[in-house]
């Protein structure tokens, strides 16, 4: 009896206690939007920092944007601080992770972990409060709601793992190519800085990706930052394993004063070989990948379409006969 008081009385503060959340959680942001700087502060600022302008952008997309960004860093500390790294072995991990996705800002690795939190919280009170209001409160619900909670808190982890993939692909295809353009530009009597500048103004409608990765090479070069350190840096920040590879054979033939044009064909010609045999043994694995379908799809189809008829006449002619 007491038990089942306890459970009624569960249920009925489910209820109030979702519409609490959803206003606190809608007091919060309206207050947050509200706060923010006005638009003529804001133009002032970007009159002093040329950076801060985003040229062909609608103003109210502008305007969206910056209300969603100053939110996601207001919240973002408060939120990842239960999940801030504990050495500097896991924020390395996570500056990597990011960055192979593409999200080099300051403030990545706490929005990151902050989406990380939210997620978490919202599956489970949002989502378990609706699934326990839904199925009441049982086994199954719970279960249910540590499961969306999970979901919601490993999602950004995926998506993240998923552009970081793509973006991966993307410059491994695009890699040969560019150093064909690279070697003939270095061949043309440039250097490599004024090379790698030509082949980052070259290939931003091709390969968009690898050239944006080129451009922020030169900008530290013209930053004065040391060549070595640069070219390891950019096949760190990738990741992916063939540009790290070109960045370790410039660096010695800068450091040792080989030819910086021969070093690029070879590995230029390296890198379509390794394409080629990838492509080689993706057709081999066809044949062994095929059969899946075409035993659980494509088989019982022909096996009906084959020994349906005679197992019909076998029905009819045999079957009788037997019972005769």
């Amino acid at each position: 009896m007491i038990i089942a008081q306890s459970l009624f009385n569960f249920q009925s503060l489910v209820p109030v206690a979702l519409f609490g959340s959803f206003a606190a959680l809608a007091w919060w942001a309206l207050d947050v939007m509200a706060t923010g700087k006005p638009r003529a502060v804001e133009r002032l600022e970007e009159l002093k920092d040329p950076r801060k302008r985003r040229q062909h952008a609608p103003e109210s997309a502008i305007k969206q944007s910056d209300a969603l960004t100053r939110v996601l860093e207001k919240a973002s500390p408060s939120l990842a601080k239960p999940l801030q790294p504990k050495s500097e072995a896991e924020l390395g991990r996570l500056t990597t992770k990011l960055s192979n996705a593409g999200f080099r800002g300051e403030a990545a690795g706490t929005i990151f972990l902050g989406l990380k939190f939210a997620g978490l919280v919202v599956g489970l009170f949002f989502g378990g409060g609706l699934i326990t209001s839904i199925r009441g409160v049982n086994q199954n619900s719970l279960g249910w709601s540590v499961g969306v909670a999970g979901l919601l808190f490993y999602l950004p982890d995926l998506i993240v793992t998923f552009i970081g993939h793509s973006r991966k692909q993307a410059i491994f295809l695009a890699l040969p190519d560019a150093l064909d353009l690279m070697v003939v530009c270095v061949e043309a009597g440039l250097g490599l800085d004024q090379a790698m500048r030509k082949v980052a103004d070259e290939l931003k409608r091709t390969y968009r990706v690898l050239a944006d990765e080129i451009a922020l090479s030169n900008f530290q070069l013209q930053m004065g930052r040391p060549r070595a350190e640069v070219l390891h840096e950019l096949g760190a920040r990738t990741g992916v394993p063939d540009l790290r590879s070109l960045a370790a054979v410039l660096i010695q033939a800068d450091r040792f004063g080989s030819g910086v044009a021969q070093a690029l064909r070879t590995q230029s010609d390296s890198m379509r070989v390794r394409r080629r045999q990838l492509a080689e043994e993706k057709a081999a694995k066809t044949a062994v990948q095929l059969i899946f379908p075409l035993v659980l799809f494509i088989f019982p189809g022909i096996f009906v379409v084959l020994v349906g008829p005679a197992a019909i006449t076998m029905v009819r002619e045999l079957f009788p006969m037997m019972g005769g």
